[in-house]
């Protein structure tokens, strides 16, 4: 049966470690860097928050930290 209030642990992964790759390029706002890499502002903060992942927005966050996917995932467990 589908649990509403459950969250994949590997969704939340992923977004701790964008949220984490913003703050460590110094932007303090989500809304900030959204803004500058022309991310939609909503969106972008969703996935900090583990709700809703697109790969292309995906793609686009990894674009902004001139990161690839192998670099990403490199220290998740497999």
């Amino acid at each position: 049966m589908f649990d509403p209030f459950f969250m994949d642990k590997r969704i939340l992964k992923i977004a701790k470690k964008i949220r984490q790759l913003r703050i460590e390029k110094g932007y303090v706002s989500n809304e900030f860097f959204a803004w500058e890499h022309n991310i939609p502002r909503v969106q972008y903060w969703r996935m900090e928050k583990g709700t809703n992942f697109t790969i292309k927005t995906f793609l686009r966050i990894l674009d902004a930290h001139e990161m690839t996917l192998e670099d990403f995932f490199k220290d998740f467990e497999s």
